[in-house]
């Protein structure tokens, strides 16, 4: 039987998403437990990977079991193995050739700004920097990012393909939080703190809009600009064909 679950988590509590061998992640967590639950390996396929640090509203992962249990048991005896830094929200049984990555439709990240006065209870939920921000050059800068453009100089490491598509880039403010979503196809490594970045940069006149869009022109010209930190990222949501 092949399921879908729901995850959220703590990233600060975990050294990525990402099985590692010798280290805490999401992935090892949730295989440990599913392999007790099973009573025999189980090998989860994410929907994303997220970095050391970065968090998720609802990550998803896909699995099968050699066991027929009911998704609402699932959510129960995984949550008793993985708590209190993972949580599974929810669980159902997909067709057996559902892939939690490759039938993605769209994801979407919010990146957090703390815009108030520093709290050590928000360092690792947060970016709190340490200057003001000109939120509406940060807009301009995002507005460049829109549509689909080859984000070769805001993805870290190399690969095959840069090219990708953003729908839509949010800013939203609630209470000192500026939350800036991102809804896309698909984000490479990095690729959300790279282009928070090189707003970030734009807003400090770091960088100008021209260079920005030079950047995403001409792809072949390196250009480097400021990796926000993991601490402020978030993987919201994943969307699905219904």
């Amino acid at each position: 039987m092949k399921y879908l679950i729901s995850i959220s988590y703590d990233g600060s509590k975990f050294y990525g998403f990402q099985r590692l061998k010798d280290y805490n992640t999401v992935q090892k967590k949730l295989e440990e437990a599913l392999s007790i639950i099973n009573k025999k390996e189980v090998v989860i396929k994410g929907a994303g990977r997220t970095d050391r640090g970065v968090h998720a509203y609802d990550q998803k992962a896909s699995f099968d079991l050699d066991i027929n249990i009911a998704p609402p048991n699932i959510i129960q005896a995984l949550n008793s193995l993985v708590m209190p830094y993972i949580y599974i929200t929810d669980a159902k049984i997909v067709a057996k050739d559902f892939h939690a990555r490759f039938n993605t439709l769209k994801k979407e990240y919010i990146y957090k700004i703390n815009l108030g006065k520093y709290s050590p209870f928000l360092e690792d939920y947060t970016y709190q920097p340490n200057y003001k921000l000109n939120i509406k050059d940060m807009q301009k800068c995002a507005k460049l990012f829109l549509g689909i453009h080859n984000f070769e100089n805001f993805v870290s490491g190399s690969r095959n393909n840069y090219e990708c598509i953003i729908y839509d880039i949010d800013f939203k403010k609630k209470n000192d939080i500026l939350e800036i979503k991102f809804t896309g196809k698909s984000f490479y490594r990095y690729m959300v703190r790279n282009l928070v970045g090189a707003m970030l940069d734009v807003s400090n006149k770091k960088a100008t809009l021209e260079e920005i869009k030079e950047a995403l022109d001409n792809p072949e010209k390196k250009k480097q600009f400021k990796t926000a930190p993991p601490q402020g990222l978030y993987l919201n949501k994943i969307y699905y064909k219904e």
